[in-house]
């Protein structure tokens, strides 16, 4: 985790130094701020600092994965990474009720957003609890 949270670091200064180059640029122009253009970069750098800040807090909590270490070997990073789902139609349901959401805020119908957000909210709780819902086995059965 310590090289993505360093990556997402370097990118956030990046968009910090370009996002004021450019308000100071506009403005230097044509006597105001262009704000379409200085905001989509001020939010481009809080979304990568709320990234790399999050690799970061994880690298703390969890001990270094081979890529993190100088003398780590391909074989270290051998045998179960982890669980990763073989098939899920969630992803495709909470990507339709985002795109239902998202055409309500287009056409500015708050019925058509408030709908799109009610199952924005049923899809990532499905997506969520997939693998957590059904009955429990326990050893004696």
């Amino acid at each position: 985790m310590k090289s993505e949270w360093r990556l997402f670091g370097i990118v956030s200064v990046f968009l910090a130094i370009a996002g004021i180059v450019y308000g100071v640029w506009t403005h230097a122009e044509s006597g105001r701020v262009e704000w379409i253009g200085t905001v989509a970069l001020a939010l481009s750098f809080l979304l990568t600092s709320m990234c790399g800040g999050f690799f970061w807090f994880v690298s703390r909590r969890i001990d270094p994965r081979p890529e993190d270490r100088a003398d780590g070997e391909i074989a270290d990073g051998a045998g179960e990474i982890g669980f990763f789902s073989p098939g899920s139609y969630w992803p495709f349901g909470l990507a339709l009720a985002a795109t239902i959401a998202g055409l309500g805020l287009v056409f500015w119908q708050w019925w058509l957003i408030a709908t799109g957000l009610i199952a924005v909210l049923g899809g990532a709780c499905g997506l969520l609890f997939e693998y957590y819902s059904g009955t429990r086995r326990t050893a004696e059965h």
